[in-house]
Order: C-alpha cells, then structure tokens, then sequence
C-alpha cells in the first residue's frame, strides 16, 4: 500500500504514548511500500515534538533524519533539509521550510515578524526582511 501520512500517526511511532496507536502506527509504517509525508506534515511534527512533548531540537532533527532515512519514505528533500538547517541553527524547521518552498515558488526574499527567524535566515545567506 502506498500511503500519504498524518501527522498523528508519525507521532504516534515516535512517541509512543498510546500503545495501541503506536502499534497500528508502526505496522503501518512498516507495511507501506510508500510513505508519502508532506511538507505540513513535518512542520506539524517538529512542532509537536517540541511544544507538545518538549523534545531538543537535536532530538527533533534525529526523528527527522530517521524517517528520511527509510528507504520506503518520499518528503520534498531540498525543503526538508533547509527546514533541518534553520531548526539546527536554534530556529523552527517550519521557517527554514517556508523560506525555501517561498523561494521556489518564486519569492525573493522571505518576509517575517519573527526577528530569529529573518536572523538565522540571514546568517545561512538567504534575502529575509524582518517587518
């Protein structure tokens, strides 16, 4: 089967905190020939890793990594890795991704009310702008 996923089920492997979800979670996983994770998808889990179960962003990244490590696994790689960049860099991986997919799509220059982020954004050599 191939398989877009949610975000709860990826937490759900990760975490561990409900058993019966993790164990359908994993199966799942396991089972999929595809794993199809979307861009949202991985902000949502950075996120909830941090906020939710207090994870370090070292921790956050190494889930990351794990997952894009499994052969059976297809992410939009380039953005997945800038939003890797920002988060190991003391951010939020959802900026390093939006800056990316922004410029992609054809933005300049990413725009922001958040100083860190047009910070980090500006040390990795990127046009930012803090509003």
């Amino acid at each position: 089967m191939k398989i877009a996923v949610d975000t709860n089920v990826l937490i759900r492997a990760v975490v561990r905190d409900e058993p019966a979800q993790a164990k359908a979670a994993t199966k799942v996983l396991t089972k999929a020939e595809l794993i199809a994770v979307a861009l949202p998808c991985l902000c949502e889990f950075a996120w909830v890793l941090r906020k939710v179960y207090g994870f370090t962003p070292a921790d956050v990244a190494t889930a990351i990594r794990a997952l894009l490590a499994a052969a059976n696994v297809e992410v939009n790689r380039p953005a997945v890795e800038a939003g890797l960049s920002v988060l190991e860099a003391g951010g939020d991986f959802a900026d390093g991704a939006i800056a990316y997919e922004g410029n992609w799509l054809g933005g300049e220059t990413f725009v922001s009310f958040d100083k860190k982020a047009v910070t980090l954004l500006k040390a990795a050599g990127q046009s930012a702008r803090l509003l």
